[in-house]
């Protein structure tokens, strides 16, 4: 990889996998235009193909955030603002307007927006308000149902819905209504139940890791935190971190801020982050602990390991998830992760409204 494109031939084609084939590319795409400034051809590409275009820019940072260390990625994303045009995406305004907002386009203006200027950071926060209403939008109605409450036989209702269609109660008002020449039931009353509303005196303390592999989760993270948030007796506490730990409670409601404050990269100390978060801890039985890492711990894994097994001694409700996302295919630290589950931590990978419906199954 070291070498380029162009050792081939001298090393016989080197096999690389698969991990390996997308750095490739990675760094091919960003050095193989200077290369060519100097005289060398481009030949056709040997992994796939990343043509030069907008989008490509932003596919491109999102690999390089996936596969490489802080330091490496510090140097590249120095490197692509002056080699890939990428000035010209932090610096005007005008350039965002033409890109169609999306959660891929956020997660790179989100990586990049340390570096951009006060005019296109009020254009990333439009960019951020517009993809989080369109995910409030898809998500809430999964989440409302979850969280809808219980069927009432005994409670009726005027709000005529299927799925609380009482067929029992409308059979027995109208019996008196029986045709025998139809064999059937003429009915003209028809019986709905009610729904039990819950008081949810819960607190879900959502803890979530700012490095960049987790930036897609940390969309979601902060969106749904704005949804709980929102539910009757139910106390929200929003922190992040990376080797420091911010609290970010007071912003619970207003997703797009909570996103123009992630700070991504740096190290990564979960330990500190989770013995923070067990400190906010009142009520251990209705508490519900979440987790969100890819569990590659910067510091000792210690630390962590105990905070956990005390939280799970005190009978707190606690989740690890290693993917908050559509897709729910996480990379994560597989051994770490053991070791939080042999302290009492069920560790997972979930779609938003599976989250949803598992914090829902917890509460009622």
């Amino acid at each position: 990889m070291v070498l380029g494109r162009y050792a081939d031939p001298a090393l016989d084609g080197p096999a690389l996998d698969g991990a390996e084939r997308r750095m490739d590319r990675a760094l091919d795409y960003l050095y193989a235009r200077e290369l060519a400034q100097r005289g060398l051809r481009r030949d056709k590409p040997r992994f796939g193909s990343l043509d030069p275009s907008r989008l490509s820019v932003l596919d491109w940072i999102g690999e390089v955030r996936e596969l490489f260390p802080h330091s490496v990625l510090e140097m590249l994303q120095s490197h692509a603002v002056d080699r890939l045009g990428l000035t010209e995406l932090l610096s005007d305004p005008k350039t965002l307007d033409s890109l169609e907002p999306n959660r891929g386009l956020l997660k790179a203006l989100v990586a990049f927006k340390g570096r951009a200027s006060p005019a296109v950071q009020d254009k990333i926060r439009e960019v951020a308000r517009k993809v989080v209403e369109d995910t409030i939008r898809r998500l809430k109605p999964s989440i409302d149902r979850a969280f809808s409450g219980r069927r009432n036989r005994f409670r009726r209702s005027r709000t005529k819905r299927l799925q609380d269609f009482d067929w029992r109660a409308t059979i027995r008002d109208n019996l008196k209504n029986y045709d025998p020449e139809r064999k059937r039931i003429v009915a003209d009353r028809l019986r709905f139940t009610g729904r039990s509303r819950r008081q949810l005196p819960w607190r879900i303390i959502l803890c979530v890791d700012q490095s960049g592999s987790m930036l897609g989760s940390v969309i979601y993270a902060a969106v749904m935190a704005a949804i709980l948030s929102a539910l009757p007796s139910v106390e929200v506490r929003l922190v992040v971190f990376d080797t420091s730990v911010v609290d970010l409670t007071s912003e619970v409601a207003d997703p797009v801020s909570v996103l123009m404050s992630v700070q991504l990269g740096g190290g990564t100390d979960i330990g500190r982050a989770v013995q923070y978060c067990e400190q906010q801890i009142t009520q251990p039985s209705r508490t519900i602990f979440v987790l969100l890492s890819d569990f590659c711990e910067g510091g000792p894994v210690a630390p962590m390991v105990a905070a956990v097994r005390r939280m799970a001694s005190a009978r707190v409700t606690l989740i690890g998830l290693a993917a908050l996302d559509d897709q729910a295919a996480p990379d994560y630290d597989r051994a770490t992760a053991q070791l939080l589950a042999n302290a009492g931590m069920k560790i997972a990978a979930l779609t938003p409204d599976r989250f949803a419906e598992w914090i829902a199954g917890i509460i009622e």
